[in-house]
Parts: C-alpha cells; structure tokens; sequence
C-alpha cells in the first residue's frame, strides 16, 4: 500500500454535539467508555495495511493532539507515519473554508510524497471498513473518484450528499444535503447518500483541487464543488459500503453520530441485546490510548449489592453497591452506594454521589454530583440547568459540580 496516503479531515467544530464539544473537536469527543471518535477511522486504515496518515486538524485541537501522541506513535518506522497536521494558513491568514480547501491547503504534502491514489475520509462516524477492498473497486473501474455510498432513510437524507447511479455503479447524479432527496429508484423509502469518504487517483485531485482554490465563488467543499463539477465528465464510481466484508463481522454497520441523540443511540446499539457493532472481533482489533489504570472494581456494601447489567464498565471504575443497566461508564468513574444509572453515558473521570438515580443522560468528564441528586426524570426542570436533547438526553457538561 506504499501508493496509497490518507488524509484524515478531523477538523470539525461539532456545534450539534454542544456541550460535548465546547472544550474539544468533534474527532477528539470520547465515545465506547475507551475511544475517542477518530479511533475508529485510523484503526479502519491501521487494519487495512495503509499506514501514511495525514490528520489534519483545527479547532480545539488539544486534546486530539495529546491523545494521537499517546496512542498513535509510529515514530522510527520508515515511510510509515500517523502525523497530525494543524492548520497553519500557508495560503493566507484563514482558517480552512471548506473540506477541499483542507486538502488544498495542505497540497504539499500529498506532493512530497507522490502517491497513486489519495484517500480523504471524514472522522466523526462510527463503522468498520476494510479499505483495500473499495481501492480495488476503485482501480478496477479505473475511476478518477469513488465515493463511498451507504442507504440511509428517505427522511434522513436531507443532511448527507445524496447520490444516483448506473448500473455499473457510475455516478450519474449528486446533490449535497437537498431539501426534496431523491430515492433509490424500486426502493422509494431510502436514499444513497455519501458517506464523506473518497478515493482519488492523484492527478485527477490536484488539478481538481488547484482550479478550485482559483474560484472566488466556490464554497471550496468536495460535496458542493468538487464531486458535482467532476462526474459529469469523468469516470466517478459508487462504492457500496454494504458489500464490504471484514472477517468475524455480520452486517456492515454505519452511523453518523452528528447529534447528541445520535451519539447516544450509538452507544446504545453496543449495549443492546444482540449488538450491531462489536468491539470483541480479533480480526480487526480496536486499537486506542489505554492509561495505567487498575481494573474496574465492584463492591457490595452492608446495605446494597452492585448489580450491573449489559454495560461497558472502564478500567479505573470503582463501583460500590450501585444499580448500573444499560450503561457506558469512561474511565475512573466512582459511583457511590444506593445510586441507580441507567441507559446513560459517562465520559469518564466522574464522581456520583450516595443514592443518587441517572437515566438518559451523557455525563462528561471530570463531573461531580451530590448525593440524593436525580436527573432525567423530570425533562422540564433539567431543561432549566442542563442541555436537553430532543429525544429527551439531558447532557451534563464537563467540569460540571451538580447539586452541591
């Protein structure tokens, strides 16, 4: 895979995901009690055998920063390397305008290092994906770009780049986040909608990305500018995620965790009863940043049993005769005697309190409620101290002392 560089756009500011991201990036939100959203696409490429990442970042990059040095060092291997890259406005004194003007600024390094395809993927989703099968899909059409394509329902189309195609899986239509999305056609309740990720053949991309960073009037993003300026007249292929198979994986699996509802549904999915993703398979091991921490610890007190039930418990957790259903708990949590959590999130670095009852709710890290303290059962009121989704999430935010 010596032909192939990946640049990982891992800027996103996340405003739907606020308060999560008011202190990080999107990448850098922490997702499954061990990762970090960005996890997921890097052990994607890691798994795949690609091993020249680029990661271009931008706001609130600190976190993300300390957490690719801590899990992703690369550092004495030649011609192998995970770089995170800031922006660093070589092209005027900007912040990036678009997803190609990213890349377009950061041009030169797809330069130096004279690849034959570049992939450019997005951060923020949560999937598996053996990209050397949809790079040999690429070469065999003898495509300029294949996009990645997956199903999403029709009323949930509006907020992705919507495709059509061929029989041959050409591209012959794309319109980016349309109001009225077009269907599949036999199929009228989904849509084909872009996943963000794109391979393209080297060439094809600079002088793509060269015109566009001429136009004053271009939004300078691969959905809006690029991709519908090029398919018209080259060969742009469809890659069906759907098709892709990794050993050990029944299904593929896909979600876009843009929203605070969407985020926690996805951690739902890994406590449900039969979970669509695993984090089990050893065929595609899920590499990340792990601390030296101590196993989690249960402890039954006088009064009350621990008792926890299809959750994901941390290392570094203490939990002492308290009720955990349906739950995600980040590293260090410490949860008190007589507290109930269910179908809840925690960050890690958590504090709860004796006798205290959490239900639907994302608490971020370094948080600290008092005993007694009750969330998530009357809406009105936890909409006068928190943020409340609205699929009803109360979200706590980081740092947050609640009830003291």
């Amino acid at each position: 895979m010596s032909g192939v560089l990946a640049m990982i756009l891992a800027g996103g500011e996340g405003t739907r995901l606020q308060p999560l991201t008011v202190s990080r990036s999107k990448p850098a939100v922490p997702f499954g009690g061990s990762y970090r959203l960005v996890d997921f696409v890097l052990n994607n490429f890691i798994n795949s055998d690609m091993l020249r990442i680029y990661v271009l970042t931008q706001f609130k990059s600190q976190s993300l920063y300390i957490h690719l040095k801590k899990g992703w060092n690369l550092t004495g291997i030649s011609g192998r390397f995970i770089d995170p890259i800031p922006a660093q406005m070589r092209m005027g004194k900007r912040w990036y305008d678009g997803t190609a003007d990213a890349i377009y600024q950061n041009i030169g390094f797809i330069e130096l290092s004279s690849p034959e395809h570049v992939c450019i993927f997005g951060s923020d989703h949560i999937y598996k994906m053996d990209i050397r099968q949809m790079l040999d899909f690429h070469k065999e059409k003898r495509a300029v770009l294949t996009v990645a394509a997956i199903r999403v329902p029709i009323e949930e189309a509006s907020s992705f780049g919507v495709i059509e195609v061929n029989a041959e899986g050409r591209m012959i239509g794309f319109e980016e986040k349309p109001k009225n999305p077009k269907s599949i056609p036999g199929d009228p309740g989904f849509a084909l909608a872009s996943m963000g990720n794109y391979i393209f053949e080297t060439n094809t991309l600079l002088s793509e990305l060269t015109a566009d960073g001429e136009k004053e009037d271009s939004s300078h993003d691969f959905g809006r500018d690029i991709i519908p300026g090029l398919y018209p007249h080259s060969p742009v292929y469809v890659y069906d995620f759907s098709v892709n198979q990794i050993e050990g994986e029944i299904g593929a699996y896909w979600r876009d965790v843009g929203t605070i509802d969407s985020y926690w549904q996805s951690h739902m999915d890994l406590v449900s009863d039969n979970p669509p993703f695993s984090l089990y398979n050893r065929k595609w091991p899920l590499h990340t940043f792990y601390p030296p921490l101590p196993p989690a610890t249960f402890i039954d007190t006088a009064v009350y049993k621990t008792n926890v039930s299809q959750s994901l418990v941390s290392a570094g957790c203490y939990i002492q005769g308290a009720r955990i259903n349906r739950s995600i708990l980040g590293f260090r949590c410490n949860i008190a005697s007589g507290s109930e959590i269910s179908e809840s999130i925690f960050l890690g670095d958590a504090k709860i309190g004796e006798g205290c009852k959490i239900r639907r709710a994302i608490i971020d890290k370094q948080v600290e409620i008092a005993p007694g303290t009750v969330i998530g059962e009357n809406l009105a009121y936890d909409r006068q101290r928190f943020t409340v989704s609205e699929g009803g999430i109360v979200v706590i935010p980081k740092g947050a002392r609640v009830g003291f």
